[in-house]
């Protein structure tokens, strides 16, 4: 019984790895490589994502992610607090995971 419980899993395991690849590239914006994070909302940060991931060269991802710095700039100066730099650029590490040329 224990057995078929672990091959069970094993099998589930190698499905949901297989079908996670079989998407493509995948990246995840966060906290530290997306400044202003904290200012946003849920369905901000989600729309960011979305612009982000639909970027189809590299200068588009670049523009979108200069966009972005300067609204969220404002919004870190209206509310008096300071934007913390990201720990990586998202540009570059989707560049090196092959999202575009």
């Amino acid at each position: 019984m224990q057995r078929r419980l672990v091959l069970a899993a094993a099998l589930a395991a190698i499905v949901l790895s297989t079908s996670a690849l079989a998407q493509g590239p995948r990246y995840r914006f966060n906290q530290t490589n997306t400044p202003g994070w904290t200012l946003m909302s849920a369905e901000e940060r989600a729309e960011h994502q979305k612009k982000m991931l639909a970027a189809k060269t590299y200068d588009e991802c670049k523009a979108i992610q200069e966009e972005h710095h300067k609204a969220m700039e404002a919004r870190a100066k209206e509310k008096g607090v300071t934007l913390n730099a990201p720990r990586y650029n998202a540009c570059d590490r989707m560049k090196a995971r092959g999202f575009f040329k």
